[in-house]
C-alpha cells in the first residue's frame, strides 16, 4: 500500500516531521539525542515564501530544521542555547564562590544594567557579533565609562566562552576589541611633578588646617600603598619600626550595607612588605606619636589602626577623598600654576613614576606596587616626561 502523500495547502509535499496547522502555520516534530521532544514552528515553509501580514519576521522552517540537524550533528544542546543572556550572566557567577564584597557588589550592578537593556533578555543563540558591538555603544551613549564598558565587556565574553564550552554555541559574539566600536576617553592619570610635589607638601607644612596631615600624605607619596592598604595599617601587625618596613597583607573598607570590613589585598601580588624610605620612616614616628586614643573597636581581629578620623574610628578613602578636594581648592588659590584633580590613588601614580624614573629595577617596583602582572607597571602607571627623557639621554650620551 503506497505511504501517504501529505501536502500542505499551496500543494507542496512536506516532508517526514513537517504539518501545516489550520492556521497555516508551518510545524516541525522530531526528539533530540535525549529523546525530549523537540516543536519548530514558522509561517514559511521555504525561504522564499511570504510572511502574512501582521505576523513577526522570521526564517523558513526547512532552514530552521537545518539549523538544528546541524545543531544535533555538533553536539549543540538545543535547550542551552535558549537561555537568556542574563541567565547566562548568573550561570557563569555560580561557578565561582569565596569571591570578594565589592566583587559581588559590582556583579549586582551589571547585572542590573543588563537586565535593563534588550541583550539581557535575548537568548545566546540569537547574539549576534553587531548586537555586542550595539550594546558596547548603548552602554556608552548610556554615559556609562570606557573602561567600565571593558571589564563588562570581559566578563560578557567569558560567560559566552562558558556557553562554548557547555556546547550551548558555536562563536563568542564578544570576541572583538572595544578600540574598534568606541574611542577611549579614559583620562590620563594624574602625576605629580617633583616640584609640585614638593610645593604641594611645603604648602601643607605651613597651612593651619592642612599641616595636619602632612605625614598622611608624605606616606602615600613614599610608599606608594593603596589608600585601602593604608588605612588598614595596625600598629599591632602591618608597621615594624625596627626593621622599617610595612607588612601589607589586608585591606581596611568601609560598606554602607556592612560598615567596616577587612579583605585581603587586591590582587595575590598584593601580600607584600614595602621598605619605609628615610622620609617615610619620619612621618612614621611622628604619626605614631601624634596618634591619639581611639575607639575601641575590633574589625575582623585587627583593632590598633594607626590613622583615625575626629571620633576615634578608622579613616577610610572617602575622608581623604574630601580632604584633598578641600586642599586643592585652597592650593590653588595661592598658586599661580593650579594642581589638577588629585585623589589618593594620585600619590601611589606619582610614587610609581618617580621609582621608575629613577630607574628602579621593572621586577622591584612590581613587587613594592602589589601589581599582578608587569605590563601594569611599566604601561599603566610609569609616566615618562621630558625632564626625565633628558637626564637619561644625558647619562647615556655622557
Amino acid at each position: 500500500m503506497a505511504k501517504e502523500v501529505r501536502r500542505d495547502n499551496k500543494g507542496r509535499i512536506l516532508r517526514t516531521g513537517e504539518s501545516q496547522r489550520t492556521d497555516g502555520r508551518y510545524l516541525y516534530k522530531c526528539t533530540n539525542a535525549l529523546g525530549e521532544p523537540v516543536s519548530l514552528y514558522s509561517w514559511k515553509l521555504v525561504p522564499t515564501d511570504k510572511i502574512p501580514k501582521g505576523k513577526r519576521k522570521d526564517i523558513s522552517l526547512r532552514e530552521k530544521i537545518e539549523q538544528l540537524q546541524k545543531d544535533l550533528n555538533d553536539g549543540i544542546d538545543p535547550t542551552g542555547k535558549k537561555i537568556t543572556v542574563c541567565q547566562l550572566y548568573d550561570k557563569k557567577n555560580s561557578l565561582r564562590k569565596n569571591v570578594k564584597h565589592n566583587t559581588v557588589k559590582g556583579r549586582k550592578q551589571f547585572m542590573n544594567l543588563l537586565k535593563k537593556d534588550p541583550l539581557g533578555s535575548m537568548t545566546i543563540d540569537t547574539v549576534k557579533l553587531s548586537d555586542a558591538k550595539e550594546w558596547a555603544i548603548r552602554m556608552s551613549e548610556n554615559g556609562v565609562a570606557y573602561n567600565s564598558i571593558r571589564n563588562y565587556k570581559r566578563s560578557l565574553k567569558a560567560s559566552f566562552y562558558l556557553a562554548i564550552q557547555d556546547d550551548y554555541i558555536r562563536k563568542n559574539p564578544f570576541d572583538f576589541k572595544l578600540s574598534d566600536v568606541l574611542d577611549d576617553d579614559t583620562e590620563e592619570k594624574v602625576v605629580l611633578t617633583p616640584e609640585q610635589e614638593a610645593s604641594l607638601l611645603s604648602f601643607m607644612q605651613s597651612d593651619k588646617t592642612y599641616r595636619k596631615y602632612y605625614d598622611e600624605v608624605v606616606i602615600l607619596l613614599e610608599t606608594g600603598l593603596r589608600i585601602s592598604e593604608f588605612c588598614g595599617l595596625d600598629l599591632n601587625v602591618a608597621v615594624d619600626m625596627r626593621n622599617r618596613s610595612i607588612l601589607v597583607e589586608h585591606q581596611l573598607l568601609k560598606d554602607k550595607e556592612i560598615g567596616y570590613y577587612i579583605s585581603t589585598p587586591k590582587t595575590k601580588n598584593g601580600s607584600r612588605q614595602v621598605p619605609m624610605s628615610k622620609k617615610a620612616y619620619e612621618a612614621f614616628k611622628r604619626a605614631i606619636k601624634n596618634r591619639e586614643k581611639g575607639v575601641s573597636l575590633v574589625i575582623d581581629g585587627y583593632s590598633r589602626f594607626l590613622f583615625l578620623n575626629q571620633k576615634g574610628l578608622p579613616k577610610v578613602a572617602g575622608n581623604y577623598d574630601g580632604m584633598l578636594r578641600g586642599l586643592v581648592k585652597k592650593y590653588n588659590k595661592t598658586h599661580d600654576e593650579p594642581l589638577p584633580h588629585i585623589t589618593p590613588h594620585t600619590f601611589r601614580h606619582t610614587f610609581c613614576t618617580k621609582m621608575a624614573n629613577k630607574g628602579m629595577n621593572p621586577n622591584t617596583l612590581q613587587y613594592i606596587m602589589g601589581h599582578a602582572n608587569i605590563t601594569m607597571t611599566l604601561n599603566y602607571y610609569a609616566h615618562g616626561s621630558y625632564a626625565s627623557a633628558k637626564s637619561e639621554m644625558d647619562r647615556l650620551c655622557a
